[in-house]
């Protein structure tokens, strides 16, 4: 995904003059990405339960490295706004699915890998950008960039979607009839507090969601501009701002499971939006373009944890059904991205850029304040910065300590072993 995207917005002024369309018409085209990533997240929500996250992660996969290629063949508005919404369709449901291999995957391992995972979105989306650039520079013509960098995502999903875990089956996780309807009988009036804690609990983590991403949004849509149009700088040095923000983000995503094993996700989720917050205001009080900088690098290192542990626990609210709770909660993230920059564009024209940064201070305060929705069940109150092992143990009863750390390793064996005489 993050490939497949990085050339694609380095190519972005290509396809513009492609289809000869004015900065207006380019933005009412660019805007079909969000609404397909919203519509196919709430796609998601249905199929990666009845599916299973390793078939759609496949199919997925390859449709956006396809769909990646349409905008190339695009001559006029409609067509490129058509060839948008099928790539954020595409990565919408992609990403709900892969997040939602991405839990099982996890708990297989019996630690925290989930925000390394999201370390190699940033790094394809660096790479993606400075292939699309090199593409752009040797003067290479819009449709055969996108067509390489398909083919290449192509190849990836076909290799990686091998190893990809084995969705559970549905008979084998059922309890038989007689059990089946004592517990039901059993948590009738326990069901609907449940349920009603469920939904609370999967809105406390898609409001984090939208802190994170309108966040990364603003960083993304809006750090150049200020430096450029606020702070008088060269185009050059402004675009040095974001990717100081994109290293450090891929950086906190590296070190994040880490830190995450060893001081607990909630404290390392409230010390991240502090960080958040921290870099944000330096931006805000400052006039020096130096300062401003260092001020998005540590805005993104703060928020380099917060989404891919959002994601995670999405998958891990609502365990009868983890696609649903994982698909709102980034069905919702995506609407704050969608939305975000947007609002902090209207915010700006009417108080000015430098007053509409707030906004992303003030969400990045509240993941510091609101980082205790991220705590399991067994990790709340004055344990919440112990340990993430109680995450996976708590959101996969069946995972016990003597097969923790087995699964993974057992599960590639019999792959290895499927055909063999022995």
């Amino acid at each position: 995904m993050g490939l497949t995207g990085g050339v694609w917005n380095a190519r972005v002024p290509a396809a513009k003059s492609q289809a000869h369309l004015s900065d207006g018409t380019l933005g009412l085209a660019l805007f079909a990405v969000p609404v397909g990533l919203v519509l196919g997240a709430a796609l998601a929500e249905r199929l990666v339960d009845r599916a299973g996250s390793a078939l759609l992660v496949r199919i997925c996969g390859l449709g956006i490295c396809a769909a990646t290629v349409t905008p190339g063949l695009a001559r006029n508005l409609p067509g490129l706004m058509v060839a948008l919404f099928a790539i954020g369709a595409f990565g919408g449901t992609l990403d709900v699915s892969a997040n939602a291999q991405g839990v099982r995957v996890e708990a297989a391992y019996g630690r925290p890998v989930m925000t390394s995972m999201h370390a190699f979105f940033s790094l394809g989306a660096i790479l993606g950008s400075l292939a699309g650039g090199g593409f752009a520079w040797a003067g290479v013509a819009l449709l055969p960039s996108l067509a390489a960098v398909g083919a290449v995502g192509a190849v990836i999903v076909g290799a990686a979607g091998r190893w990809l875990l084995p969705d559970r089956r549905r008979a084998a996780a059922e309890p038989d009839e007689a059990a089946a309807a004592s517990a039901a009988a059993a948590g009738t009036a326990k069901a609907p507090r449940d349920r009603r804690h469920v939904r609370r609990l999967v809105l406390a983590l898609g409001v984090l969601g939208i802190c994170g991403l309108v966040g990364e949004g603003a960083a993304g849509d809006w750090s150049a501009v200020y430096l450029r149009d606020s702070l008088g700088t060269s185009a050059g040095l402004a675009a040095v701002a974001f990717a100081a923000f994109s290293v450090t983000m891929t950086l906190g995503r590296a070190v994040g499971d880490g830190l995450i094993h060893r001081f607990g996700v909630v404290s390392v989720i409230r010390s991240c939006g502090v960080i958040a917050t921290a870099g944000m205001a330096l931006v805000l009080v400052t006039r020096s373009p130096a300062v401003t900088i260092a001020g998005f690098t540590a805005f993104g290192a703060g928020l380099s944890v917060v989404v891919p542990q959002v994601f995670g626990a999405g998958g891990r609210a609502d365990p009868e059904r983890p696609g649903s709770g994982l698909a709102r909660v980034v069905g919702l993230g995506y609407t704050g991205m969608t939305a975000g920059p947007a609002v902090i564009g209207l915010v700006a024209n009417q108080v000015g850029l430098h007053l509409a940064l707030v906004i992303p201070a003030v969400l990045a305060a509240w993941i510091a304040v609101a980082a205790s929705a991220l705590a399991p069940p067994r990790e709340s109150g004055e344990g919440e910065g112990r340990s993430q092992a109680p995450v996976l143990d708590s959101a996969y009863p069946h995972r016990t300590p003597e097969r923790r750390g087995h699964t993974l390793s057992t599960w590639m064996t019999k792959r290895s072993c499927r055909g063999s005489p022995s």
